[in-house]
C-alpha cells in the first residue's frame, strides 16, 4: 500500500474501542478522517464527537461518497456481505485493515512493544505506556482500555516508542490472522496462553500456534518479557530469537517481586533482578496479578534503558485502566467495583485483587458470561474455581447467541448449583433487573459489590447504586 498520497481516511466500523481510537489517532497525525457504523452510543460517539470525527449511520454505499475517501480502513466487525464494503470493492476503493494499517503508519517508524496473552494486555500495556512517558521518553500508545492517566485510549507523541495491545483475534474479512502479526514487534511481553476466543481458536494447540507466529516475528536484537507461570509461555518464549527473561510473583524466574505486602493502598515489594535487589516499589493498582504485570513492565522497561528510579517512581505515579477495579460507587455503606474480567482465571484473579483492597469485607461476585467464549460450556467447570472468597455469587444467563448453539452454550443453573454445592452460595438470574434486586436484597453495609462483564452488562452497575439508594431512603 502506498500511503504517500493519503489524505482522506475512511473507517467502516469505526464505533468499537479500537477503531475509534484509531480513528483519533489518524486525525491527530493530520489525515481527514470519517467513519461509519451501525450502532453508535457513549462513550466512543462522545469521543469521536470531541475529535470532530464525523461518524455516518448506518452503513450504506453512499457514506463512501460523502466520505470520498483516499483509503478505507476496515475493522474486524465488519462482515463481506456488508453494503459499505461491498460498494467499497466495486468501487476499487484501496482498503486495509486497521491493524495493517497501524503496522504500515505508526508502528513501522518507531520502536514496537508489544504486549500480547490471554490476561493482563489492557494494563500492561497502559502501564508500559505510563512509565516511558513519565520517565520523559514521549511515547505513543494505542491500548484496549481508557487510561485513568490520560483519560484516552491512545497517544501520539513524538518519541521513539510506540506501546500496543497486541489482539490474537482476527484481522478483517479478508485477513484471517491474529491482529498481531502486523505489529512488528521489538521489544514483547508475553503474559499468558490459555484458550480464548472459542470462535477463532478450535483448540489450546491451535491458540498456542498463533502466539508462536507472533514471538518468530522477534529480530535478534529485540527483547521477550515472560511469565513462567503457564507451561506454554516458557515453551514459546524459547523459541524467539532475541534474548528472553522471566518474571513471576509465585515461580522462580529473572525477576521477582521480593517482601511482597498487600493493603488498601496497592502493593509493595522489593524489585528483584536474578537476585539482585533493585529498590523499593510502591503500586497503586491492587492484586498479585498486577504486581505481575509491573515486573514484565520492568523488565521490559529495563530493556528499553528505563533506570530502576525511573521504574519505581512510574509504577508508583500510575493509576491504571477504567474498567480495571474501578469504584463506580457507594451507596448505603456498599462499594460497587467494575472490572472487565470473564475468562474463569481473570475472574479468580479479580476477586483476590479486591480482597486484598478491602480485607475483612464480604464479596459478592456478580458475573455476566458475554464474551463468545465465557457464553460457551468450554469453562463450565473451570468458572466453579472462578469466585474464590466470594460470599455469594450471582451469574446472569447467556442470551441466545446465534454463533453459540445452544447445547455448546454455559448452564448457568448447573454453574450456580455447582458453586453452591462447592460452599459458595449461587444464584443464576434471568436479567439485570432480577441480579439487581437480588442483590440489593443480599447486601449489607461494608459489603464489596464485584461486577465482571466485558460489555455494558445492561448498566448492572448504576441501577444496583440506584437501587441501594432507594432502599437507604
Amino acid at each position: 500500500m502506498d500511503y504517500s498520497q493519503v489524505k482522506r481516511i475512511h473507517l467502516i466500523g469505526v464505533a468499537g474501542t479500537g477503531m475509534g481510537s484509531f480513528a483519533g489517532m489518524l486525525k491527530a497525525a493530520g489525515y481527514q478522517v470519517t467513519g461509519s457504523d451501525e450502532n453508535v452510543y457513549p462513550p466512543m460517539s462522545t469521543q469521536l464527537e470531541r475529535w470532530g470525527i464525523a461518524v455516518l449511520t448506518p452503513y450504506a454505499a453512499a457514506n463512501l461518497d460523502r466520505a470520498a475517501p483516499d483509503l478505507v480502513v476496515v475493522g474486524n466487525v465488519v462482515r463481506r456481505v456488508n453494503a459499505e464494503a461491498a460498494a467499497m470493492r466495486e468501487r476499487g476503493l484501496p482498503h486495509v485493515s486497521f491493524p495493517q494499517a497501524l503496522g504500515d503508519l505508526f508502528l513501522g517508524p518507531r520502536h514496537s512493544c508489544v504486549v500480547v496473552g490471554t490476561h493482563g494486555k489492557t494494563t500492561t500495556t497502559a502501564m508500559l505506556g505510563f512509565l516511558l512517558f513519565h520517565a520523559g521518553r514521549d511515547p505513543s500508545f494505542l491500548v484496549g482500555g481508557v487510561t485513568r492517566d490520560f483519560e484516552s485510549n491512545y497517544r501520539l507523541g513524538q518519541g521513539p516508542h510506540f506501546v500496543v495491545e497486541g489482539d490474537e483475534y482476527d484481522t478483517a474479512y479478508f485477513d484471517k490472522g491474529p491482529k498481531f502479526l502486523h505489529y512488528r514487534p521489538r521489544t514483547a511481553i508475553f503474559t499468558s496462553c490459555e484458550l480464548d476466543h472459542a470462535d477463532i481458536y478450535r483448540d489450546q494447540a491451535h491458540y498456542e500456534s498463533a502466539f508462536e507466529r507472533f514471538a518468530a516475528l522477534l529480530p535478534a536484537g529485540g527483547f521477550l518479557a515472560a511469565c513462567p507461570d503457564q507451561e506454554p509461555v516458557l515453551r514459546i518464549a524459547r523459541q524467539a530469537r532475541c534474548p528472553v527473561e522471566t518474571y513471576s510473583v509465585t515461580r522462580a524466574a529473572d525477576w521477582q517481586a521480593a517482601d511482597l505486602r498487600h493493603s488498601a493502598e496497592g502493593a509493595r515489594f522489593r524489585l528483584v533482578r536474578r537476585g539482585d535487589d533493585l529498590g523499593p516499589v510502591h503500586l497503586p493498582v491492587g492484586g498479585a496479578h498486577n504486581v505481575e504485570n509491573a515486573l514484565g513492565v520492568a523488565a521490559a522497561a529495563t530493556a528499553l534503558g528505563l533506570s530502576p528510579a525511573e521504574i519505581a517512581a512510574g509504577l508508583a505515579a500510575f493509576r491504571g485502566v477504567k474498567r480495571r477495579q474501578e469504584v463506580r460507587g457507594t451507596a448505603r455503606g456498599v462499594t460497587v467495583i467494575d472490572d472487565f474480567a470473564h475468562h474463569p482465571t481473570a475472574t479468580a484473579r479479580t476477586l483476590e485483587a479486591i480482597a486484598s483492597r478491602y480485607p475483612g469485607a464480604r464479596l459478592l461476585a456478580c458475573f455476566e458470561p458475554r464474551s463468545n467464549t465465557s457464553r460457551r460450556s468450554l469453562h463450565q467447570q473451570a468458572y466453579v474455581q472462578g469466585f474464590p472468597g466470594a460470599a455469594a455469587v450471582f451469574l446472569l444467563r447467556p442470551a441466545p447467541h446465534d454463533q453459540v448453539p445452544e447445547a455448546e452454550r454455559l448452564d448457568a443453573a448447573r454453574l450456580a448449583a455447582d458453586l453452591t454445592a462447592a460452599g459458595t452460595p449461587a444464584r443464576a438470574c434471568a436479567s439485570v433487573d432480577e441480579m439487581v434486586e437480588a442483590v440489593a436484597a443480599e447486601a449489607r453495609p461494608g459489603d464489596v459489590v464485584l461486577g465482571m462483564s466485558n460489555g455494558a452488562f445492561g448498566g448492572f452497575w448504576g441501577k444496583l447504586l440506584e437501587r441501594l439508594e432507594r432502599l437507604g431512603r
